[in-house]
């Protein structure tokens, strides 16, 4: 039986634009549609929550009950749904997992963390501000190209991803699932054994 005890927050973080759908810095929306998705879930559809300016869906892996939420404050403003969220839902820190993406990771990497610094990533450090401290659980996806960047880091987040990106990013979406659904079910020292 599912009981608000045995809950997990997992928050993708993103902008809530159209024109952002398939830019990088989307990353997180994207792994935790694809997530919803998975066979092994049973969640039900995202609906926009006002008083948690968030899409949020309900749903449950083996005993655990789990809620999705994608922020729709925009990326700087991400901790403030959050917020909201593990109030609400009484979810503890610990409880908490965000997936984003991340800069300082080659693409196609994945890189599972705890109580780790926001490291420049404004989406993350919202979350911390608001909720004040960092003891969660992170899913960090690399964005980083092979060569130095040409443009602002900024800019480049909110580059739309090219065709030859899509397909290893495609990849690491589907890993990262997977890095989800083993968290879960046999704890993230697990997950972070295989994945990091």
């Amino acid at each position: 039986m599912l009981t608000k005890n045995n809950m997990k927050l997992i928050v993708g973080l993103g902008n809530p634009d159209k024109e952002y759908q398939k830019t990088w810095h989307n990353i997180g929306f994207m792994v935790i549609d694809e997530f919803q998705k998975t066979e092994n879930t049973d969640f039900c559809n995202f609906k926009a929550i006002k008083k948690f300016n968030a899409e949020v869906c309900e749903g449950g892996f083996f005993d655990e009950k789990i809620i999705l939420a994608k922020p729709l404050t925009y990326m700087n403003r991400s901790g403030q749904a959050v917020a909201a969220l593990m109030s609400y839902y009484k979810i503890k820190p610990h409880d908490l997992w965000v997936v984003h993406d991340e800069l300082d990771l080659l693409l196609g990497h994945i890189r599972i963390s705890l109580n780790s610094s926001a490291a420049g990533h404004k989406g993350v450090q919202s979350i911390i501000d608001e909720i004040g401290h960092k003891d969660f659980a992170r899913f960090r996806l690399g964005i980083k190209q092979p060569s130095p960047l040409n443009i602002p880091a900024q800019n480049y987040v909110l580059k739309n991803i090219n065709k030859d990106s899509k397909i290893i990013l495609e990849k690491t979406i589907k890993e990262t699932v997977s890095a989800l659904e083993i968290s879960l079910s046999t704890g993230l020292t697990e997950a972070m054994n295989d994945f990091n």
